[in-house]
């Protein structure tokens, strides 16, 4: 009879070198996630635009609602969203709510690209 050799798997030494670089952890994964989340709408981008180009240093939400075409309700939650996503600042003023860019926060962004 002929008996089966077993052959061993030729390894590459280098395939299995664990990275140097820390991989995210769940947490950090979690809030990144909400960072793109947000950015992922087409209304909360062009949002987020309208605010970075306004040169008041801060957008009126009732001054929001017409370039999107949308009703306040709809253009507060996505404020909300991004707020939340540490991309815009909220600012109470009388009855209205003011947004404005968080300094920083665009770059952020781009370097959580850079760092996966």
């Amino acid at each position: 009879m002929n008996s089966l050799q077993a052959l061993e798997p030729a390894v590459d030494a280098s395939c299995c070198v664990p990275s140097e670089r820390p991989a995210l952890n769940a947490e950090e994964a979690q809030q990144k996630a909400l960072v793109f989340k947000a950015l992922a709408d087409p209304n909360r981008l062009r949002l987020l635009s309208i605010v970075k180009a306004g040169e008041s240093g801060g957008s009126c939400v009732c001054d929001l609602t017409e370039p999107l075409d949308l009703g306040q309700p709809t253009v507060s939650h996505h404020l909300k969203i991004l707020v939340e996503a540490g991309l815009l600042h909220r600012e109470k003023r009388g009855t209205w709510a003011y947004y404005s860019l968080i300094p920083g926060a665009l770059d952020d962004v781009a370097g959580i690209l850079a760092t996966l």
